[in-house]
Parts: structure tokens; C-alpha cells; sequence
């Protein structure tokens, strides 16, 4: 099992986590559990601009970011060392940020309980 939110394309074959959850119709309360534990993974290393920053500005870092995540030398210096490049947006990432801090007290306890053990 994968547990990003989408398939790795060196594992094709292998199914994500979501994908085993819609397949055996596993319940949203224990859906909801998934984002918080699985956070740190989908947000990597993330960069970020501190509260407040204008609109305007996001947008031209982000643009920038994606252009900078295609640039030739860039991926070719990346694969000369194998790294792997593989980018989120900026609106995948807020996205994201978003899911986790708005959970339920129900679900964040849960996830504690989990956590512990």
C-alpha cells in the first residue's frame, strides 16, 4: 500500500491508501483519521511564507517554485544524484493544512489515542 495521496509511478500496481479505503467502503469517521496521521508525509518539505503575505506574492512564489521544479538542470543535477523531484503545489499544500487543522476534537482525540500506542 501507498500512503500518499496519489500512486508513485515506480509502484504502478500498488494501490494508495485511499484507494484500499473506497474499495472496502471504509466509514468517514475512520477517513477521517488518515490526514492527520499521514500529514507529515504528504507535506515533505515544504516552503512556506509567513502569515499575512499578500495574495499577489503567493502567487508569484508558488509560480516560481513549479517553474524552478521543471527546470532542466535542475532535474538533470537531481537525477545525476537520484534524487527524487516530486513537487506538490501550493494549493495542494494549503489544501492539506487546511484538512488537518479543522478536525473535530472527536477525530484529533482519536488520532492521540493512536499516536500513544
Amino acid at each position: 500500500m501507498q500512503t500518499g495521496q496519489t500512486r508513485d509511478a515506480r509502484l504502478a500496481d500498488v494501490p494508495t491508501l485511499g484507494e484500499l479505503m473506497d474499495q472496502f467502503k471504509t466509514p468517514d469517521r475512520e477517513r477521517r483519521l488518515v490526514p492527520l496521521v499521514m500529514a507529515a508525509t504528504d507535506f515533505g518539505r515544504p516552503i512556506v511564507a509567513p502569515p499575512g503575505t499578500p495574495a499577489e506574492r503567493l502567487k508569484i512564489l508558488r509560480e516560481a517554485f513549479l517553474k524552478t521544479m521543471k527546470d532542466p538542470e535542475l532535474l538533470a543535477e537531481a537525477k545525476r544524484k537520484n534524487f527524487d523531484i516530486t513537487p506538490s503545489t501550493g494549493e495542494e499544500l494549503e489544501s492539506l493544512a487546511k484538512l488537518v487543522m479543522n478536525q473535530p476534537q472527536e477525530i484529533v482525540a482519536r488520532v492521540k489515542i493512536l499516536m500513544e500506542q
